[in-house]
């Protein structure tokens, strides 16, 4: 079973904020495999994990977006799992429709 880590991909100039560092050291990181980051659109995505968002949340003063941008990420993933299963119910309910609107039951063969 994988465990998921809850958190927040940042780009590289929200990170440097949470973090308080550099944008340069940012980049280091980056190129240096210290964080855990994805390219996507041509930019570098940072992942933080919620535990440590929320230790250096208490530190920073614009917490609040950020917060919001977790909430959002958050939401987007649960929409996207409920959209899977609306899917899959969709199909099953037009298999049942379908298999009740035409007689399945196969003819019996004529006894020679």
């Amino acid at each position: 079973m994988i465990m998921q880590i809850e958190g927040l991909w940042l780009s590289i100039s929200e990170y440097s904020q949470v973090r308080d560092i550099s944008v340069s050291t940012v980049r280091r990181y980056i190129k240096s495999n210290r964080v855990k980051h994805r390219k996507e659109n041509g930019k570098f995505l940072i992942f933080m994990s919620q535990e440590n968002y929320s230790k250096n949340q208490e530190k920073n003063e614009d917490g609040e977006l950020l917060k919001a941008k977790l909430r959002v990420q958050e939401l987007e993933m649960k929409l996207k799992t409920l959209q899977l299963e609306n899917d899959e119910l969709k199909m099953l309910v037009d298999l049942y429709e379908n298999n009740k609107q035409q007689d399945f039951l196969p003819e019996l063969p004529a006894e020679l």
